[in-house]
C-alpha cells in the first residue's frame, strides 16, 4: 500500500468554528496520522500521511462538514517521515 504525506492549507471561515476539534473526530474513522493547526495569517494547516484514498476520503468529509466555510485550498505533497501518531491538534 502507498503512503504519502500530504498538506493542505485551508482558507476561508475556518478558525473559531470547531475546525481543528472536528477533523480530529473525523479523522478517527481513517488509519491517518498527521496534524491540525491554526495559522498566524488565519488559515488552517492539515499534514497528513496515509493512504491516498484515505486522505481523499478525509478532504471530502471535511468539505462536506465545512461547506460555506472553506474558500480555497492549497495543497503540496512533502516527503513521507513515518509518522504513526493518529491525526491530532498542534499548537
Amino acid at each position: 500500500m502507498a503512503i504519502e504525506r500530504r498538506v493542505v492549507l485551508f482558507s476561508g471561515r475556518v478558525q473559531g468554528v470547531g475546525f481543528r476539534q472536528t477533523t480530529v473526530e473525523i479523522a478517527r474513522a481513517f488509519p491517518l496520522a498527521g496534524t491540525v493547526r491554526n495559522l498566524s495569517d488565519g488559515r488552517v494547516e492539515l499534514v497528513l500521511e496515509g493512504a491516498p484514498e484515505n486522505i481523499n476520503a478525509l478532504l471530502r468529509a471535511l468539505r462536506e462538514a465545512f461547506q460555506g466555510y472553506i474558500t480555497a485550498e492549497q495543497k503540496t505533497s512533502a516527503p513521507v517521515c513515518g509518522e504513526k501518531a493518529p491525526v491530532r491538534i498542534a499548537w
